[in-house]
């Protein structure tokens, strides 16, 4: 305060001798009235600036804060619900830390900080609607501006072209934040060669440090791949854990009954159920209807079934019901196709993914089985009960909801036998499967027996699949399940 007070007179006394000399010198009369405002006002003015030199080390000095903004996810999507808040103002988080989980009209996605640093302010609630590219939280880092600017750039033309090239085989897009994309630059490492063990095959460091640990022999501290996880729900919401014996009941929430309308906007999934829908019911359906018996289907699953769980793994009928379509779907690709808008061309999809109508937390979601065509029955077990863990927990990302050819939907799981299932576009065909009952039928020497039956509905779209196509498909689809065995001669 001091050094401040004597630079201040030392200018004032500066001020006043060049004034005084100026005015001496200049051929107009002095007036007092008239030099005196002035040099009043040139006083504050250059006090302000000596006050602004003064005090500028503090203002460099502090931490810069930066608007962290949404990035684009993919998928034409433009905003998002935010669900839930993995952090409140105040909190210290690390790059990779879960921020918070937003749900799209397509997927739900867990946000991750890329810096280092405080949160200072949350943009919206929850519930809110986020906007793509617009901030999302602001965040006082630890990093120097020019980290900061590096931060902001998600991909150099360099690394879109490698990019490019793995799209192209792969047909998804390489999810990475940046500072794990400038690590793996650093090291002459390529994305597309990096297997990802995060949510939607997110490449993580921890990724990365081991792809190079392999490629150099180099031995890495165990202390690199600390993975971060969302922060654990307070100790008093956790569940009490419960001897296997005793099976929880499920709880049925009351119904409460308020004696008021209630309006409110479409969010989510509703939201894509609206459009996918709308655009659905424009096609002409054609539908069909049988019946099968899953005696020895019944049977094979109960001798496998002891098998699988010993792998860890739980097998239901869908895994023998998605594998005996894709079978057929070999002898009728037309079943697995598109038609473009135009309805000019039609594209015959090599891979078999397909889907399962699934009931969720967040309504109904078709998430895919991708390549079934090259899967055995374990294996298609062994994705389903992923899918359906994920399910469960609201966690089924874009790469799971994307990229269906065909679709099942297990109506029967819930109730009933049959149905008018709506073909999910760009897909041609659906089948809908009905509960399994035990009924009285008639055997080759007329005896009356005790018959597992299952009903299935198919809906084809008719400007491209006629009636005949539709039913030789469900036949062949019949054969494969009535008599399993024969599925052993059509396996690769």
């Amino acid at each position: 305060m001091a050094a401040v007070t004597r630079g201040s007179f030392t200018v004032f006394r500066q001020l006043l001798t060049h004034h005084y000399r100026r005015r001496c010198f200049r051929p107009q009369s002095f007036r007092l009235n008239r030099t005196l405002q002035p040099l009043s006002s040139r006083y504050e003015t250059d006090i302000k600036m000596l006050s602004s030199r003064t005090l500028h080390s503090s203002a460099v000095s502090r931490r810069p804060v930066v608007s962290f903004k949404l990035s684009d996810i993919g998928e034409g999507i433009m905003e998002v619900t935010v669900k839930e808040w993995y952090v409140k103002e105040g909190d210290k988080v690390s790059q990779f830390d879960s921020i918070c989980e937003v749900q799209s009209d397509k997927a739900s996605v867990t946000i991750t900080s890329r810096y280092d640093g405080v949160i200072k302010k949350l943009y919206y609630e929850v519930d809110g609607t986020a906007l793509v590219g617009k901030p999302l939280v602001d965040i006082e880092t630890e990093s120097s501006s020019e980290v900061i600017q590096e931060e902001d750039v998600v991909e150099t033309p360099a690394m879109a072209r490698e990019e490019h090239t793995h799209q192209e085989i792969k047909g998804l897009k390489t999810q990475a934040t940046p500072a794990v994309r400038r690590l793996a630059i650093e090291n002459n490492i390529k994305l597309s060669e990096v297997v990802g063990t995060g949510k939607d095959g997110r490449i993580l460091k921890e990724d990365i440090l081991n792809f190079l640990a392999k490629q150099t022999g180099a031995i890495i501290p165990q202390t690199l791949f600390q993975e971060i996880q969302p922060p654990a729900p307070p100790a008093a919401t956790r569940p009490v854990s419960t001897p296997a014996a005793i099976k929880a009941q499920p709880i049925t929430p009351r119904p409460v009954f308020t004696g008021k309308d209630v309006t409110e906007p479409l969010k989510g999934f509703h939201r894509a159920m609206v459009k996918t829908m709308t655009v659905a019911l424009k096609i002409p359906h054609f539908g069909y209807c049988d019946e099968l018996d899953l005696s020895r289907l019944v049977s094979l699953r109960a001798e496998l079934r002891p098998v699988a769980e010993g792998r860890g793994v739980k097998l239901s009928y869908m895994p023998f019901f998605i594998k005996a379509a894709s079978l057929g779907l070999l002898h009728f690709p037309i079943l697995n196709s598109s038609l473009d808008e135009g309805c000019q061309n039609i594209t015959y999809k090599a891979s078999h993914n397909i889907g399962l109508a699934m009931d969720t937390v967040n309504g109904l979601l078709v998430p895919n089985v991708k390549n079934v065509q090259l899967l055995s029955v374990f294996d298609i077990a062994r994705e389903l009960n992923r899918l359906q863990t994920l399910g469960t927990a609201g966690q089924l990302g874009t790469n799971e909801l994307s990229g269906g050819t065909f679709t099942l939907s297990n109506i029967g799981s819930i109730g009933g036998t049959y149905a008018k299932p709506v073909i999910l576009p760009p897909e041609v065909a659906i089948g809908a499967l009905g509960k399994v009952q035990v009924l009285p039928r008639f055997d080759a020497s007329g005896q009356v027996v005790r018959a597992h039956i299952m009903n299935v509905s198919w809906s084809a779209d008719h400007r491209i699949i006629d009636g005949a196509t539709m039913c030789r498909f469900s036949n062949l689809w019949k054969e494969y399940l009535e008599n399993p065995a024969s599925m052993v001669l059509d396996l690769k």
